[in-house]
């Protein structure tokens, strides 16, 4: 399997050296991370909303080593949400964030994160959208978990995610399919220990429809983070058995891939949100979209032989 020694090259500064430096890179990238800056991306949200998508901007970035540096990471969503404002699209663009980002690994990391990502999240709700809290590795989720409810206390429609390869997460799910709550479902994409995690794809697939089921038949609203045809048919499937209407429910999908289902789904009726990502700090980010699939990893090794 080549998902584990992605990620593992995710986290080695050589290797970091090595892809940036490739000639095609950027080339690349582009396809998942469409800019740099939020002026860049401000394009992007316009044409793709004018198709009847919706997204969730996430400005890349999680390595934090000083609460400097996790401040100027608050400081560039809050430059999102006014550019947002400008735009008023509303609930149309919502905002992905990583406590990471945010200095959550840093000493006190629980209480500096929180305390960054509270302007973030109350600056959003002032222009009518809101912030979901994107899951990291699994020593990371009951600081996030906690915090999630914190901040719900004031702003119940802040949302969360939960990976579907965790053994955890099928009790995390009942727990927070309540009335209320936005719940994004993802697959995973950390290099987690057997002790913890799933590690066969059928069993993570089984596991994933086994916490869909339970979102759907919850009282909150259930997001689909997946680009598998089968997993989104089978969304579809458990959302028609609860009884949901098409604005009950969403399907997510990362920025350039499956494009075309992108617009299918939204053709349908169906809320469809696009996870949005754009900075200069992609490397992590990109190395994840890379081990998640097999097909974006030949479509990366293509590109190098063809125009390297």
């Amino acid at each position: 399997m080549l998902g584990p020694v992605i990620l593992a090259a995710s986290r080695s500064d050589r290797m970091r050296r090595l892809i940036s430096a490739a000639p095609v890179t950027k080339q690349v990238v582009d396809r998942f991370i469409p800019g740099e800056t939020v002026d860049d991306i401000v394009p992007v949200i316009a044409e793709l909303t004018a198709k009847g998508l919706q997204l969730t901007m996430d400005v890349v970035g999680e390595d934090i080593t000083t609460p400097e540096q996790a401040t100027a990471a608050r400081d560039a969503y809050l430059a999102l949400v006014d550019h947002l404002k400008d735009l008023g699209l509303g609930e149309r663009v919502e905002m992905s964030v990583k406590l990471s980002m945010f200095g959550q690994a840093l000493e006190g990391g629980h209480e500096l994160a929180l305390g960054n990502v509270r302007p973030v999240v109350e600056a959003a709700a002032a222009i009518g959208t809101t912030v979901t809290l994107d899951a990291e590795d699994h020593t990371t989720l009951d600081s996030m978990f906690a915090i999630h409810e914190e901040l719900r206390k004031d702003f119940p429609q802040t949302g969360c995610v939960i990976q579907g390869y965790l053994f955890r997460t099928e009790a995390d799910a009942r727990r927070l399919a309540a009335a209320g709550s936005r719940v994004r479902l993802v697959k995973g994409a950390y290099k987690e220990p057997a002790e913890v995690a799933y590690q066969q794809k059928h069993e993570i697939d089984k596991a994933y429809v086994r916490v869909l089921k339970t979102l759907m038949e919850g009282d909150g609203y259930p997001m689909i983070g997946s680009h598998d045809p089968r997993l989104i048919s089978i969304a579809q499937e458990l959302a028609h058995r609860a009884g949901r209407k098409l604005d009950e429910y969403e399907f997510q999908m990362l920025y350039g891939i499956r494009s075309d289902e992108h617009l299918r789904l939204a053709a349908e009726g169906h809320r469809m949100r696009v996870y949005t990502a754009y900075g200069t700090d992609w490397y992590g980010y990109f190395m994840r979209r890379l081990a998640e699939k097999p097909a974006n990893l030949q479509f990366f090794v293509r590109s190098m032989i063809t125009k390297g």
